[in-house]
């Protein structure tokens, strides 16, 4: 994670939840973010299924130049790359785990800015896939950023965020038989050739 706002609502959410794997959404204050609340939104999951904006910043608004709530998530995103938005919505609703991903956002005019995309679970009276909160803030702010509003994101790159999984020991199957041997690291049973 690159941008300062990314980096603290990760280390907010990542406290909230504690050894849950996602925290509830009534447990996030807004005062604790207030740094990085104008590049964070939150997403609500549909009857039909489809990810809506119920709450975004100020910072997230202004570079689409319009207010995005009730707006479809997938709708900020060129036609190639919706499906693969919905696909990271649903990875994160459904292994209840973080991803953060690069983004190009491009403008009417072909103006380009480079964004860094996260989305964390939430939990919702008891539901993993009714809520999601996220931010979407630019790398490095361009002169144009704020005037020329985006037309459309696409997808450059992700990867899942989560727990370390340092210090966490590999699981050791012992032989079941007293015929196997450990060799470099695999388990050899002696078979019928001699």
């Amino acid at each position: 994670m690159k941008h300062s706002s990314t980096q603290a609502l990760y280390a907010y959410w990542n406290e909230r939840r504690g050894a849950r794997a996602a925290p509830e959404r009534g447990e996030i204050e807004p005062g604790a973010i207030r740094t990085s609340l104008g590049d964070s939104f939150i997403l609500g999951s549909e009857a039909k299924g489809q990810a809506n904006f119920r709450l975004a910043g100020t910072r997230v608004c202004s570079l689409f130049g319009r207010e995005l709530k009730d707006e479809p998530f997938d709708a900020l995103w060129g036609e190639s790359d919706r499906a693969a938005a919905r696909d990271l919505l649903a990875i994160v609703a459904n292994e209840i785990a973080g991803i953060v991903a690069g983004v190009t956002g491009t403008t009417a005019h072909g103006d380009a800015v480079d964004l860094e995309l996260l989305l964390l679970p939430l939990r919702h009276r008891g539901s993993s896939h009714a809520r999601q909160i996220g931010v979407l803030a630019p790398l490095a702010a361009p002169f144009w950023l704020g005037a020329s509003p985006l037309a459309c994101l696409a997808l450059k790159s992700h990867r899942h965020v989560g727990p370390s999984l340092v210090g966490v020991p590999a699981t050791r199957f012992m032989a079941a038989v007293d015929n196997a041997r450990s060799r470099r690291g695999l388990l050899v049973y002696d078979g019928g050739r001699s």
